[in-house]
């Protein structure tokens, strides 16, 4: 498979195939469509799915560091989208003002009475970078304490990390009211592309109209995933054969060998934290505008460790062995859910276990038999992909003449 996408050694073939697969990308909507909207939108889901898996296939494919509360960062975004792009924000003021007047009367008239009244709508040209940032900023802080840890140690830190931002959210409620707690937040704009809404104009069944041209709002946002997904692809290939991303990998293969080569290991894993934090961010303020709603359930352990899983399954360190783990995995158990019951009556007449059920067993089972039979992954990087293409340390031919 690999050969397929092989740039350095096959380019005529990989380019045509790359051709191939974006048609093929472009189309599916329109081809998926007739089978019912439902099958783009798990596409969707799946598209938001591999932005986080790439995201942190920097921390724990490059740099080699276990991180089990990547969610938090996904859950950052869409927060911080559900209060810049929702009445949220207007419902905040009212709390503070209603619990520490004078605190509450001075923010009201700094943001005025407009957003007092309305709240904040910022576009989706803030809303993705602030996202990014945002993310990023508690990337380095949660790598920050944890430099000295590795292993088993690193993951239990970031689990926790994960928790606390999820219990965080589930309990700023009170005093003031800014999560809105166990209820979440509602009503957040759908995202504006020069004035056009990819969630559909008010009474149009969520159709988006360009000119004479029309299509489903999850069709829409489709094509804003897919690009997005292009776009970190592209960033995260870059980085993997940057100075930096040789550099998180000399971290990961032995961190006492890249500390005595020269290489920053304390900025280094900072950055890869911040970088991976930055796409978990992004995929969340998308999903927040997609779902037009948050809470915290969303954010779960349960879905870091989907994410994790996607990483593993699909090929460490391998982008597009990741992007293969995440449709995998975030769409398969939506198709069984949509094909066990069916095949059930066909073959039994009834149903005797239910989708939900028989789909976490085959999910578990899929894994485990993925990992016993193939440990590396579905798609794992090639050997050459982490070494220099010449070694040096080889001795040279012999000539058969002794120097003198």
């Amino acid at each position: 498979m690999s050969n397929h996408f092989n740039l350095k050694d096959h380019p005529r073939r990989a380019w045509t195939n790359f051709a191939l697969l974006g048609i093929a990308l472009v189309l599916f909507p329109f081809i998926a469509a007739n089978f019912g909207n439902s099958w783009v939108r798990i596409m969707d889901l799946a598209l938001l799915y591999i932005m986080l898996a790439l995201g942190l296939n920097i921390v724990v494919g490059f740099a080699g560091l276990l991180d089990l509360g990547y969610i938090a960062f996904y859950a950052l975004g869409a927060y911080m989208t559900g209060l810049l792009a929702s009445p949220q924000f207007a419902a905040v003021l009212e709390s503070f003002v209603n619990t520490y007047p004078a605190v509450g009367t001075a923010m009201v008239a700094f943001f005025g009475p407009e957003i007092a009244q309305n709240g904040i709508h910022l576009s989706v040209w803030l809303i993705v970078p602030l996202g990014a940032a945002f993310a990023g900023m508690f990337g380095a802080l949660l790598g920050a304490p944890t430099l000295k840890l590795r292993g088993d140690y690193l993951a239990i830190v970031t689990l926790g990390f994960g928790e606390i931002i999820r219990i965080f959210m589930n309990n700023l409620n009170a005093p003031v009211n800014i999560t809105n707690g166990p209820q979440g937040i509602n009503l957040i704009d759908p995202i504006r592309i020069f004035g056009v809404s990819l969630g559909g104009e008010a009474g149009s069944n969520a159709t988006v109209h360009l000119g004479s041209f029309s299509m489903p709002s999850v069709n829409a946002y489709y094509f804003l995933f897919l690009l997005l997904c292009g776009v970190i692809i592209f960033i995260t290939a870059r980085l993997q054969h940057s100075r930096l991303g040789r550099a998180w990998v000399a971290i990961r293969e032995d961190e006492i060998a890249a500390k005595a080569m020269g290489i920053n290991t304390r900025n280094v894993k900072l950055l890869a934290f911040s970088m991976g934090a930055s796409f978990g961010g992004v995929a969340g303020a998308m999903f927040a505008s997609f779902q037009g709603f948050v809470s915290p359930e969303s954010f779960s352990l349960t879905e870091s460790i989907v994410v994790l899983a996607m990483v593993v399954l699909g090929g460490i360190g391998h982008i597009p062995g990741v992007v293969l783990g995440g449709v995998i995995l975030a769409a398969l158990p939506e198709v069984l859910r949509h094909t066990v019951e069916p095949m059930q009556r066909m073959l039994f007449g009834k149903v005797l276990i239910e989708a939900e059920v028989l789909r976490q067993l085959l999910y578990g089972l899929a894994m485990v038999v993925i990992m016993l039979t193939r440990p590396a992954g579905l798609w794992p990087a090639p050997k050459s992909q982490d070494r220099p293409d010449a070694d040096t340390d080889k001795p040279a031919r012999s000539t058969d003449v002794v120097a003198a």
